[in-house]
């Protein structure tokens, strides 16, 4: 059988790959698995308690967001995929809390069953100064009553029928049972639907002629009783899990040493991505979404396993069960240069400013239209760099500033003053927001530092009681006397 090197695999023109990535808007993909709820609670600790010797958390905040197979879902919208999303949840409040995160979420068609006792899986990890304490899980693996499997498979080949792949992410607990996973793989193959599963447990017998199963190192291991150490040792095992279970193909996840794609006619060997590897939770959430949405594109799967590689790598950068969005893989297949690596979306400045936070850094925010930057705005930045680690400046889009100046301004467009803005060492990253004010965007990043110029007090500075409710400070800059965009553009006017 031909074998493709490690580096041989990267040959995939990017531009082929930016095509396929673009096409993700038109994929349909079904998750059928189990539903979880993370919780993530942040606190700090200064002392340790007097019962026993443990950390006392002062608790400054708490995240909640879909885990499991909700994840898979999070992730495919995220990468801008339509998603259905067949799963049971308990009747409890994590089961309602969870039901409230999926249906909130856009481009998702979620059925969740409720079946009355059961409990709704719920993660729960408490986090000081980027380290995990400890964690706490409620949940239970029993398999589901007959009558409510079979309506759950009788939706999920209703969804299948509607969607281009499916998607069985297993977590053991409880929902894909071998008879749920048989029926719904039968189904696809009457259907015409691609089939891919996200594996756990030793016996793969259940997942019995499926498209493509996406096994990590150990639990190929696992499951062949074979060594894995090596490129080699892999392949024989994919090999065999592939020869004995019928699979289309393998894809063996390897961590930080990227993939094996391993098909009955090739091997492909694909190196990390990672650029730094920061928490790897959810990672396999990521691929298996990556894959399938890149599959219903239409994406030959060497193609998709790559992006599924690049994605993986994005996410392990991040901080907990993150995704992946199609700008930041297409900045990894042919990256930004010089200052526009710094110019993001909102929600990437959110998620960096949390990972700086977790690594002890102090995250500051300013903002402005920034037209025509002179030397007022240069000094009011420094004096914002001045006062925390990291700066985030968000800058009013083109449409905000005219309905805030007039229709004369801006006097360049948000892309040059992205870039003007970006190429300054003062300034780590700048976002765009498209409201009058930046609230929502305050919301989103949670600085520790607000900072705006001397001319606002500290009750006229937006956002300034969200930032002091969570703790925050808000900071008020000196300013630079003899310098405005408004008269500079009336000089050059004149």
């Amino acid at each position: 059988m031909p074998q493709t090197s490690a580096r041989a695999a990267l040959s995939d023109s990017t531009a082929d790959l930016s095509a396929h990535l673009r096409r993700f808007s038109r994929a349909s993909v079904l998750v059928v698995g189990d539903a979880m709820l993370d919780r993530y609670v942040y606190g700090e600790v200064s002392r340790v308690s007097p019962e026993a010797p443990v950390p006392i958390v002062t608790v400054t905040r708490e995240v909640a967001m879909p885990g499991g197979a909700g994840n898979v879902v999070r992730n495919l919208t995220a990468l801008g995929a339509s998603a259905a999303f067949v799963s049971v949840v308990g009747d409890d409040q994590a089961g309602s809390d969870l039901t409230g995160l999926i249906g909130g979420q856009a481009r998702v068609e979620p059925w969740l069953l409720v079946q009355n006792g059961r409990t709704t899986t719920l993660k729960t990890r408490y986090i000081s100064q980027g380290q995990h304490l400890i964690r706490a899980d409620r949940e239970e693996t029993l398999s589901l009553p007959e009558k409510l499997g079979e309506r759950l498979i009788r939706i999920a080949l209703d969804a299948m029928a509607a969607t281009t792949v499916t998607v069985l992410s297993d977590y053991r607990k409880g929902l894909l049972s071998e008879h749920v996973c048989a029926a719904l793989i039968a189904g696809a193959r009457q259907l015409g639907r691609r089939l891919v599963v996200d594996p756990k447990g030793r016996d793969y017998t259940r997942y019995h002629g499926a498209d493509l199963v996406t096994p990590n190192r150990r639990e190929l291991a696992e499951a062949t009783g074979l060594p894995v150490e090596t490129e080699a040792e892999i392949t024989v095992a994919a090999r065999a899990l592939l020869a004995q279970h019928e699979f289309g193909a393998v894809l063996v996840t390897r961590s930080e040493d990227g993939m094996t794609l391993v098909t009955p006619g090739d091997v492909r060997h694909y190196p990390g991505e990672a650029r730094e590897v920061y928490d790897v939770s959810g990672a396999g959430d990521t691929v298996v979404a990556t894959l399938a949405a890149a599959l219903a594109a239409e994406t030959p799967l060497p193609e998709a396993a790559r992006l599924a590689n690049i994605a993986a790598g994005i996410v392990v950068g991040k901080v907990g069960t993150a995704v992946a969005r199609p700008a930041e893989i297409l900045d990894a297949i042919a990256p930004a240069t010089g200052a526009l690596r710094k110019v993001v979306s909102p929600a990437a400045a959110a998620e960096a400013a949390e990972r700086w936070r977790l690594r002890g850094y102090r995250v500051g925010f300013t903002n402005g239209c920034f037209d025509l930057l002179h030397p007022g705005h240069v000094h009011l930045l420094e004096q914002c760099r001045a006062l925390c680690d990291r700066l985030i400046v968000g800058i009013n889009s083109d449409a905000s500033v005219k309905r805030l100046k007039g229709p004369s301004r801006p006097a360049q467009g948000e892309a040059a003053r992205a870039a003007v803005l970006a190429s300054l060492a003062s300034v780590d990253l700048v976002c765009l927001f498209e409201e009058d004010t930046p609230l929502d965007l305050i919301r989103l990043i949670r600085p520790d530092v607000l900072i705006k110029g001397a001319d606002y007090t500290r009750e006229t500075v937006v956002g300034a009681d969200l930032v002091e409710g969570w703790g925050g400070t808000v900071a008020l800059a000196e300013l630079l006397p003899g310098h405005s965009t408004t008269a500079t553009l009336a000089r050059l006017r004149g």
